[in-house]
């Protein structure tokens, strides 16, 4: 079944919605959470409980919504990350419970979008927030435990932090069903990686430095890579690698078909005008130009 296949005539009270509205919209979903992992305001609020390494307050920010789960379990939710890497997160429950790492995550969050001046008016937020709500109160969350578990999370009073703590939930949502394309396509976690750095997606060194995987590992990987054809002798990517690539794209698109129709095609583009607002004021900021 295609993605046009799935986007078909609008039923059951949801609106049909075109296949690169769903791109477009999880395009903006994903570029307006992504700020939380650079900013200052969160590594301030990890120092608060004694955290200083990137590492272990990246893990319990980001998993602290499902409780004071294991470091197993986290490293199973996030896929792509070694186990060496989610194991580091060992302890910080300690540090601090789940909801106050929640609680500290939505003022770094505020904190942040007000220091970039993010201009969404009052009208917009709620807007905003008028489009994200039936989106997340009508998702279909079985098989997706960091949606579903961000989803329970109870929203904080402050409004650009409710507003992004949606925006998390779709986001989250979206990358649970990321996994299991993933996995379908036997694209193990450090695989996917490897693929990612060589279609120039995800820069190297950021690669290698957060998710942590060896040398051996990471060389294991490129040499299942290579004899599927999806990479080249090199390491670069092959033109297969590339069409592989994008089928996994497309497929988790054909997924967030249903979690996007209550709002329809012009309901998604619309959010993503919103959304990309908040993207914009943080690039301008400078917040990602470590990253070049």
């Amino acid at each position: 079944m295609s993605l046009a296949d799935l986007s078909g005539p609008a039923s059951g009270g949801h609106r049909a919605i075109a296949p690169d509205a769903v791109r477009e919209v999880c395009l903006a979903v994903n570029a307006s959470h992504r700020f939380v992992y650079f900013v200052p305001e969160t590594a301030q609020q990890a120092a608060r409980f004694g955290i200083a390494e990137r590492g272990p307050a990246y893990f319990a920010f980001r998993s602290a919504a499902m409780g004071a789960v294991p470091w197993q379990v986290t490293l199973a939710t996030f896929y792509n990350f070694s186990p060496r890497a989610v194991r580091s997160m060992a302890g910080t429950w300690d540090a601090a419970p789940p909801e106050r790492w929640q609680a500290a995550r939505f003022e770094a969050v505020g904190d942040a979008m007000r220091r970039v001046g993010v201009d969404l008016t009052e009208e917009e937020v709620a807007e905003a927030r008028s489009l994200l709500d039936p989106v997340v109160a009508a998702a279909e969350y079985a098989g997706k435990p960091l949606a579903a578990a961000n989803a329970a999370v109870a929203l904080p009073g402050d409004p650009l932090a409710a507003l992004w703590q949606q925006i998390t939930v779709v986001r989250e949502w979206r990358g649970d069903a990321h996994l299991v394309v993933l996995a379908d396509h036997r694209l193990g976690p450090c695989d996917c990686n490897v693929l990612q750095t060589a279609a120039g997606k995800f820069p190297l060194a950021l690669a290698r430095a957060s998710r942590k995987w060896n040398d051996e590992e990471w060389a294991a990987a490129t040499a299942r890579l290579g004899e599927r054809g999806w990479l080249d002798a090199d390491g670069s990517v092959t033109a297969e690698g590339s069409a592989a690539r994008e089928r996994v794209e497309t497929e988790t698109d054909e997924h967030c078909v249903p979690l996007w129709a209550p709002i329809g095609d012009a309901g998604a583009r619309r959010l993503a005008v919103l959304l990309r607002r908040v993207h914009d004021a943080f690039t301008a900021a400078g917040t990602y130009s470590s990253m070049r």
